[in-house]
């Protein structure tokens, strides 16, 4: 950036911010931090506990998660009898701080229900060693996995909520992007999700895909309001290093910020009018929901992730294991972690060690961008500072009329929030990078992802 030049005016898609810092920004903790004592002194009354699958059917064009396609059947069977010792020796060092509570949970990957329905009860049993004991439960599914006696078992284990990636209702954009997906096939796992009678459907939809116009976007939006999902989210097409798009350097399949811009106000004004409530730049919820789930955002609450690829929050330390996108990379990271032995599980050495300034500003951005907004009391309250003095970058997002001081019913007598304006929530994407530090900016740009 130029002297005069602001992260603002770098285009509105710049980077999704879903977590404060990014896994690019970990590195070795050393010395490694025994588990017991990093969580006594945590709040124990509401963690989350998150539990990661890193396999899948197969690996989409844009997808750099961390996952291995079609891994074969032993690994899998390998793969959860790590993740069985790994629960142990992480239950036994929680137990050491005393009584703690799982107040959410979440299964993720990569795609859980690849896994057989034997496996996920499997799974669900690992997760109640772990202390899971009845909460609100998301599960990601995918069209291919979407089985009925896999979710069967994940409801009757507790899921509440059932998510499924579709990206699109057109197998022309969907082979655009490397996922040769049936529309025959959408529809059947969309019956077989409804049939399952989850509180919470799910969807995910990608706009900005190759070919994409705002015709067939359209179409993708009234084939997936036609099942009343109580959510959907919106997301916009990156093309990233090492994914299969961002290898082929196509210039096809790398999406115009303009024409991002266009569909996304399309898909905005489509689920407002149709009775949705906007979150976050990505997420709408169902204004008729009858039980709304609060929305998590982890400022306050600690993590607890399970599984190779899995992050854990506590205040000052978030770990995990390694990461990476090339698909060789995984599979060693995979290997590796199957092969740990159980003393590997009991510490923390692999992640980011978050400071005063970093945990405030964590606490700033998942407030901003997770769409509640901040609560200036509570942040005066948790870190006896104002934020506007923290943070003078809340100035300029102002001046551009991109957040505001918003009331809660009561008026201007009740706790005011610093919220996102409709045109913050449009440049969410830009605003998470402008408002990360510049030192986890640079660990970021830093990391080799290969």
């Amino acid at each position: 950036m130029t002297g005069g030049e602001s992260q603002l005016d770098l285009g509105r898609y710049q980077s999704y911010l879903y977590a404060y810092p990014h896994k690019t920004a970990y590195r070795r903790i050393e010395p490694a931090l025994p588990l017991g004592p990093l969580w006594a002194g945590e709040r124990r009354s509401s963690l989350f506990l998150y539990l990661h699958v890193p396999f899948c059917e197969q690996r989409c064009g844009f997808c750099n998660l961390f996952t291995q396609p079609v891994p074969e059947p032993p690994r899998i069977e390998a793969y959860l009898a790590t993740l069985d010792r790994q629960v142990a020796v992480v239950r036994r060092a929680l137990d050491e701080g005393g009584p703690f509570t799982i107040s959410r949970a979440a299964i993720g990957g990569g795609t859980p229900t690849l896994l057989s329905a034997k496996q996920l009860e499997r799974l669900l049993a690992a997760m109640a060693h772990a202390g899971y004991t009845g909460a609100p439960l998301s599960v990601e599914t995918s069209p291919e996995t979407a089985l009925p006696d896999r979710l069967s078992v994940l409801v009757a284990g507790g899921a509440d909520r059932l998510s499924m990636g579709i990206q699109s209702f057109d197998e022309r954009e969907c082979r655009a992007v490397n996922r040769p997906q049936r529309t025959a096939d959408v529809h059947r796992a969309l019956r077989a999700l409804r049939d399952a009678n989850p509180a919470v459907l799910n969807l995910d939809l990608m706009y900005g895909l190759p070919g994409q116009t705002e015709t067939s976007w359209a179409a993708s939006l009234s084939a997936a309001l036609a099942y009343l999902p109580e959510e959907l989210y919106l997301y916009p097409l990156y093309v990233r290093p090492l994914t299969t798009l961002g290898r082929k350097e196509s210039r096809a399949a790398s999406p115009d910020d303009d024409r991002r811009a266009a569909l996304y106000d399309l898909g905005r004004a489509t689920l407002l009018s149709a009775g949705y409530r906007q979150i976050s730049m990505r997420m709408f919820r169902r204004t008729t929901t009858a039980a709304e789930t609060p929305i998590y955002t982890c400022q306050d609450d600690g993590m607890i992730g399970l599984g190779c690829g899995a992050r854990s929050y506590t205040r000052g330390v978030h770990y995990s294991s390694e990461w990476a996108v090339g698909a060789r990379s995984v599979r060693e990271i995979i290997d590796r972690w199957i092969a740990k032995p159980d003393a590997a599980f009991a510490v923390a050495d692999y992640g980011f060690v978050l400071d005063d300034g970093e945990q405030r500003r964590r606490w700033l951005i998942l407030s901003l961008l997770g769409g509640e907004g901040l609560d200036v009391a509570a942040y005066r309250r948790r870190f006896a500072r104002d934020p506007e003095t923290d943070f003078p970058e809340l100035a300029e997002l102002a001046a551009r009329g991109l957040v505001a001081l918003a009331f809660a019913p009561g008026g201007a007598s009740a706790a005011p929030r610093l919220r996102l304006t409709a045109g913050g929530l449009a440049h969410a994407d830009a605003i998470g990078p402008h408002l990360s530090s510049p030192a986890v900016r640079r660990l970021m740009a830093d990391y080799d992802l290969s």
